[in-house]
């Protein structure tokens, strides 16, 4: 049962999952499936809409059946265009969706397509996913930094208004992504490297360098990049979870930390991209079978984690959401 105290805290605060991931399929399939996030007291996710193993056509097929979808569903959704559509969403107890792309190969090297996908509802876009492109490097491939055409992108996407982010970004290049954006950086769905040493997780002077911009880490809920009960099996249990939170928050503040917990609603699809691709996906790195999960509805045990540890109410609603939208209030035009 939910505490009155949780529940209160959940009602008061922007609920913000800024990383959600559902079939990147142009049908209808999971997408009934969002009603999770509403019912579980979010206001407002990220829906990934594509990611450097697919193609600039499956991207803007996906995108756009994701759009429509929510459009034919008004009465419980809002495509996010402004701040203000989050605003709204909240008050009239609607989910507000945006999308995100997790790496620039969807740009097909192309800059004008940065403001297509902006004006689409993208918000936030990866360097890079994993492996390293035209534009940076991947966290699990040879990092040989950001690229002049990597300076061109950030330019034009801080142009727009889209944030740039480094989850799945080497290191080298996120330092130098960080170091050449004026204005927040974030780690859309990142975890703490000190705590759980998986390279997809980030150390603590990037850690420090996103908050320095602005930016935020989102909390990422994959139990492969959280920690582990034992030799063979990944830990997913809120604690676990909290032990990156507080982590971050006591190294700086609680102002850039929120929630991103890349669920994915269709493991069937990731495991098929696992197979068909282990240079983005290396078995050595634990990409062979589905792993546990931190689900939507685990919202108010994070809330409940958090109150336990002494959280005052106003980091709390921080996390959940108010430090998202202090991003989007700085970036998106």
């Amino acid at each position: 049962m939910i505490s009155d105290t949780v529940e209160k805290i959940i009602q008061r605060s922007i609920v913000w999952d800024n990383h959600g991931c559902m079939p990147l399929r142009a049908d209808d399939g999971f997408l009934d499936q969002l009603q999770r996030y509403r019912e579980s007291g979010h206001d407002v996710v990220s829906l990934n809409v594509g990611y450097d193993i697919k193609t600039i056509e499956e991207d803007v097929r996906v995108l756009a059946h994701f759009r429509h979808w929510v459009k034919r569903h008004s009465d419980d959704y809002v495509l996010v265009d402004k701040v203000d559509d989050i605003i709204k969403a909240k008050e009239t107890g609607k989910l507000a969706v945006s999308f995100d792309l997790e790496g620039t190969v969807a740009l097909g090297d192309q800059l004008s397509m940065i403001e297509m996908y902006y004006d689409l509802g993208v918000r936030w876009m990866l360097m890079a996913y994993n492996k390293t492109n035209s534009v940076g490097g991947g966290c699990q491939d040879e990092d040989t930094g950001l690229t002049q055409f990597g300076r061109d992108v950030l330019d034009e996407m801080q142009r727009v208004g889209m944030v740039p982010c480094c989850s799945h970004v080497g290191w080298r290049t996120a330092r130098e992504v960080i170091d050449y954006v004026n204005g927040p950086v974030i780690f859309s769905h990142s975890n703490a490297y000190e705590v759980f040493a998986h390279r997809r997780n980030i150390p603590d002077d990037l850690i420090k360098a996103c908050a320095a911009s602005g930016g935020v880490v989102g909390l990422n809920g994959i139990s492969r990049f959280i920690g582990k009960k034992s030799e063979s099996e990944h830990d997913n249990s809120t604690e676990a979870l909290f032990r990156h939170l507080d982590y971050m928050v006591q190294m700086v503040g609680p102002d850039h930390v929120g929630l991103a917990l890349d669920y994915v609603f269709d493991q069937s699809q990731l495991l098929h991209h696992f197979k068909s691709r282990p240079d983005l996906f290396p078995p050595e790195l634990g990409y062979t079978k589905a792993t546990p999960m931190v689900e939507p509805e685990r919202l108010p045990a994070i809330v409940k984690v958090m109150l336990d540890h002494g959280y005052q109410e106003d980091a709390i609603a921080k996390v959940l959401g108010a430090n998202h939208l202090r991003v989007a209030l700085a970036c998106w035009k």
